[in-house]
């Protein structure tokens, strides 16, 4: 190894030149948790609370595991919520209150 090689890394999502299957090319409609995600990440933008780099740094900070195992919008969601808390604009209690109050209101009977 030369120079500065060791200090190169690839990141979680630098699959770029790994094996891998083929490219399932296919058209779908985004469920409406994802246009609501995809609708987040513009208002946290707009309101400069997390810009595209933030967002882009907190997915590849989860890991070649997570980001394997979590869907596109997942992962934005998990970093979303990782970089809120090292913010202090959220806290994981506050997160999972709120996560049962809408558990709790999709259980209800619908009238």
């Amino acid at each position: 190894m030369s120079g500065g090689e060791h200090l190169v890394r690839r990141l979680p999502n630098d699959i770029g030149g790994l094996s891998a299957g083929p490219i399932e090319r296919v058209e779908h409609d985004l469920e409406p948790w994802e246009k609501r995600c995809h609708a987040l990440a513009d208002v946290l933008d707009f309101r400069k609370i997390i810009n595209t780099e933030e967002k882009r740094r907190g997915v590849e900070a989860l890991g070649s595991e997570m980001v394997g195992a979590l869907g596109y919008y997942e992962r934005w969601i998990v970093a979303f919520s990782n970089i809120l808390f090292q913010k202090g604009l959220l806290t994981p209690e506050d997160l999972a209150r709120k996560m049962d109050e809408v558990a709790a209101r999709h259980a209800a009977p619908q009238p």
